[in-house]
């Protein structure tokens, strides 16, 4: 047993097989993962787009006119805190709709700033 001499590890094909393996199973995984970030902020949007909008109509129930900005729904307690548009990934980016003249207040509805499509593929700005 003098002539053989083994040390412990593994041989380079070894680890080349392991990193390979393991880059395949990358190469199939992140793709889902960034398509399920993508569809949760999706769903955060719409979710901030429907508490917001109820937010505005109860403000209008109550008040008899529609808010000057988000920040009065905020100040008001309508709202805890100003609504994140998690695809543009802002407080500010939002579009804000005006009333009718007819109506008191700057803001009747809000929508999306962030550009680009869902994966509908309709605008962010039309929800």
């Amino acid at each position: 047993m003098k002539g053989r001499l083994r040390t412990a590890g593994f041989t380079l094909i070894e680890l080349l097989i392991v990193l390979a393996v393991i880059a395949l199973m990358l190469t199939l995984a992140l793709p889902e993962y960034f398509h399920s970030i993508d569809a949760s902020k999706e769903k955060i949007l719409s979710e901030n787009l429907h508490v917001t909008r109820d937010a505005i109509d109860r403000f209008y129930g109550d008040i008899g006119r529609y808010p000057e900005s988000l920040q009065e729904l905020v100040d008001k307690h309508y709202l805890r805190s100003l609504p994140v548009d998690p695809i543009a990934d802002s407080t500010t980016a939002w579009h804000i709709v005006p009333p009718d003249e007819q109506f008191p207040g700057n803001v009747y509805d809000i929508k999306s700033g962030a550009q680009g499509t869902d994966r509908d593929g309709q605008p962010y700005e039309a929800r």
